[in-house]
């Protein structure tokens, strides 16, 4: 079994639509049926059924899937196995990102390491924290960039990932200007209008935990959006409050389009991991971008340049623990 079939097998597996799967192996439908096909022929049975739903595993199928999945993961080490070996040190790495992550933190740091590893080649991906860790598990980004949820991190219990965490992202509260700025007690900011991510993002949960961790009852919200820029331009435009990662936001502060305010009791952060997939024998690229950002991708100075905020003296503060 080839391992280009055992891959298109495992993409129609994930989508259940033959569609969806050539968008993510980059190929035509037609060829993707083919790839199906073949693989069924070689092994003399169909792995497939449609249903109302889309494509399901036939018991055939689901015999296949882990073993499929064992295969391509031996296949990887066993290139990383080679490629080590012969001293190689040039490859592909597939960096998977929240929208927040990219551009506020790897967009700066990633060109400085192209610069020092020109014979890596690195490609990137955007998406949601639970989209991420499904790309991960299927192999199709190399390590994911995201906020973790401190009850998850505190028990992960799934030993095929390894963590480290990079950094505590300060969340900051903040509002349009001309609101008054006047400091609030959690309960009188939970009867107040905020504006916050849907239910099952990061940052919604960093939002609810804020309240709950206190007693407190989260508000209602004046809007849910989809990412933190648009959050930033409701907040500017008087539509209510929001609480942020500062990193997100520290342009918008200082330009002015947002006023950082005093956020009763302690300080709140957000953790900043790098996860990636473990193996016997790391790819020699990943392997190098792992220890890059583990020593170079250092947070700076929350609003050092603009100077202004009520926490602007506080930097980031890094946790780079050797047990990942």
């Amino acid at each position: 079994m080839h391992p280009r079939l055992l891959k298109t097998f495992l993409a129609v597996t994930r989508s259940r639509n033959i569609t969806r799967a050539a968008e993510a192996v980059h190929l035509a439908q037609s060829s993707v049926s083919d790839q199906i096909q073949a693989l069924e022929a070689e092994l003399g049975a169909t792995l497939f059924t449609r249903t109302k739903s889309g494509l399901e595993l036939t018991p055939a199928g689901l015999a296949l899937k882990p073993i499929a999945e064992d295969l391509l993961r031996l296949d990887g080490e066993a290139r990383a196995a080679v490629q080590a070996a012969a001293g190689s040190t040039s490859g592909q790495v597939t960096i998977g990102a929240l929208e927040t992550i990219a551009s506020a933190r790897l967009a700066p740091w990633l060109p400085g390491f192209q610069a020092g590893h020109p014979d890596i080649t690195v490609r990137m991906k955007v998406a949601g924290s639970g989209a991420l860790l499904r790309q991960l598990e299927d192999g199709e980004i190399d390590v994911a960039f995201c906020f973790e949820r401190r009850d998850v991190g505190k028990n992960a219990t799934d030993e095929r990932f390894a963590r480290r965490m990079i950094a505590a992202e300060l969340l900051v509260l903040v509002e349009a200007p001309g609101q008054g700025g006047a400091e609030h007690g959690l309960a009188t900011l939970a009867t107040m209008r905020f504006v916050a991510t849907e239910p099952g993002c990061i940052y919604r949960h960093m939002f609810d935990t804020a309240f709950a961790e206190v007693g407190v009852v989260a508000p209602k919200l004046a809007a849910e959006v989809g990412s933190i820029g648009a959050i930033a331009r409701l907040v500017a435009a008087g539509a209510g409050l929001g609480l942020v990662p500062r990193l997100a936001v520290t342009d918008a502060i200082a330009r002015g389009d947002i006023v950082e305010m005093p956020w009763p009791g302690r300080l709140r952060t957000a953790p900043l991991a790098m996860i990636w997939r473990r193996r016997r024998v790391q790819p020699p690229a990943l392997k190098q971008l792992l220890t890059a950002a583990r020593d170079t991708l250092v947070p700076v100075p929350p609003l050092a340049r603009a100077g202004s905020g009520p926490e602007s003296a506080n930097r980031s503060k890094a946790l780079f623990a050797n047990n990942s």
